[in-house]
């Protein structure tokens, strides 16, 4: 079996449904967490590929990258936000959501560009109310940011903030692992089970709408408005214009090739 590392929120749910369902034949097992942990079980080897935060591609070592399949938006994402009691141009400090590792470095990269704050940035694990005590704003990321209602605060949606700063999609993540960690018939597997997913999302939102606060109109809506999956042209630029951003403020070492599995 290979074992894969899924991030446990709503918009990874069209990459796996057709894997949970066996509705093709594969040879994965999944094991669910949040992003951080997900890169973290895939530096240990405690899985074979995971759904991987695209900055930690960067940190990494000869990693491989599964073709056409990423977590992506093209505008707001409605699910990375900052929210802030005060314009971000006079924020003094920034709570970073544990979780993440890729949002939180796009909102480092943005609060410096476009608003010229260089920190302090907090750590905390993402719970909204003690991050505003701890710090005047607070990146939270996924179904947490999703479902969050605070007329009092500003928001920032980093996935349109990113667009408006380079005209390019952001990529979240992507399937990536080890180099041997898979064949093109597993490759090919991954983004078959992406197609199924994508004409399956009003299941997939009437599913999880049966747990969460919001319909399935609601959540069908962010699957297919919000959130992109593929990994085209404009997809791989944002991806390298986000590595040529972080290695400038020396959150990676350098920009790394894109290197990817066959699928053939």
């Amino acid at each position: 079996m290979i074992r894969l590392g899924v991030v446990s929120y709503l918009n990874t749910r069209p990459l796996v449904y057709a894997l949970e369902r066996s509705l093709i034949p594969h040879r994965f097992e999944l094991t669910y967490d949040v992003p951080s942990v997900c890169a973290r079980m895939l530096t240990a080897g405690e899985v074979d590929l995971a759904i991987l935060p695209s900055i930690e591609y960067a940190r990494a070592s000869g990693y491989r990258i599964v073709p056409d399949v990423s977590l992506a938006a093209d505008g707001p994402v409605r699910s990375v936000l900052i929210l802030s009691r005060r314009p971000l141009d006079r924020v003094r400090s920034v709570a970073l959501d544990t979780s993440s590792r890729t949002s939180v470095a796009l909102a480092r990269i943005l609060m410096r560009r476009r608003h010229g704050f260089t920190g302090p940035f907090i750590d905390h694990p993402p719970d909204l109310d003690a991050m505003l005590r701890a710090a005047d704003a607070a990146v939270l990321i996924g179904d947490a940011a999703l479902h969050v209602e605070r007329p009092d605060l500003l928001v920032c949606d980093l996935g349109q903030a990113w667009r408006e700063e380079t005209g390019l999609p952001f990529v979240f993540a992507v399937w990536a692992g080890r180099p041997d960690a898979l064949g093109p018939a597993d490759a090919a597997a991954l983004i078959e089970a992406k197609q199924i997913g994508l004409r399956h999302v009003d299941d997939i939102a009437t599913n999880y709408a049966r747990n969460n606060p919001r319909s399935p109109s609601f959540y069908a809506a962010y699957l297919t408005e919000n959130m992109r999956f593929g990994l085209g042209e404009r997809e791989i630029a944002g991806l390298r214009t986000l590595y040529r951003y972080a290695a400038e403020i020396g959150l990676i070492e350098q920009e790394p090739d894109i290197r990817f599995y066959k699928e053939d």
